[in-house]
């Protein structure tokens, strides 16, 4: 079986929708052996992947007519969601774990990665986005309860944005209004990253957009992503009608 980047899910659905999970998989490509020298307790965990979000990724495609865009590779890897000259792009310390196959990665080993797997997919992206004047980007990530050492995140979901809040403040008007749900604007990260997937690819475009960050404890299960994905479709359709383009 031949490895791709990248896989789209629903490509022929047309609708105004794109969603895109940066951080899908977990999987170290066949070219650097499978492997990165981490156990497998390590490869499952939140520093490799978002757990979850394929699912809900997946779920909110289907529920919103829109294609969807899944990274096949995992973070440590390369990062698709920093820029080319982040310094977090190619991590080898993350939440406590040192990551023996990155050790002596250095620039000719970061550029091979950027072209093999981190290009292709934002090929891609740019290329789904690009098919419509229209398109509205969702990025959909998750996040763990607790990272080590630090207080434990309160949040169900977070809503990530930048400058350009015209879809992610309905949204969080949304979902602050449902009864059961503790909601964070730009938590538990910052809202802007220079260079990163939404700055490249919306931002720069003056796309309307949103990240939504799921805490993972809550979507460890096919059953707990398919219900946020239902979940939160008509949230985004109720934001996306707020919004004067």
């Amino acid at each position: 079986m031949t490895y791709t980047p990248y896989t789209i899910h629903g490509e022929a659905r047309q609708g105004r929708w794109l969603i895109t999970c940066d951080h899908a998989s977990n999987c170290v490509p066949p070219d650097l052996g499978g492997t990165l020298g981490l156990p497998d307790a390590d490869m499952a965990r939140h520093i490799a992947f978002d757990v979850g979000a394929r699912g809900v990724a997946l779920a909110l495609g289907e529920a919103l007519g829109a294609p969807v865009l899944c990274s096949e590779f995992s973070r440590l890897v390369i990062d698709p969601n920093r820029g080319e000259d982040d310094p977090t792009l190619l991590m080898k310390l993350y939440d406590g774990s040192i990551i023996p196959g990155n050790r002596a990665a250095d620039a000719v080993e970061t550029e091979r990665r950027l072209e093999a797997y981190y290009r292709p997919y934002h090929a891609a992206l740019e290329r789904l986005a690009g098919r419509r004047d229209d398109i509205v980007i969702v990025s959909v990530h998750s996040y763990t309860r607790q990272l080590r050492g630090r207080p434990t995140r309160p949040w169900h979901v977070g809503v990530l944005h930048a400058w350009d809040a015209r879809l992610s403040d309905p949204l969080i008007a949304a979902l602050e209004a449902e009864p059961d749900l503790v909601v964070g604007r730009n938590e538990p990260y910052p809202g802007h990253l220079p260079g990163d997937a939404i700055d490249r690819h919306a931002l720069k475009h003056g796309r309307n957009n949103t990240l939504i960050e799921v805490r993972n404890d809550l979507i460890e299960t096919e059953q707990a992503q398919a219900h946020w994905g239902a979940r939160l479709a008509p949230l985004l359709e109720w934001a996306l009608a707020q919004v004067k383009d």
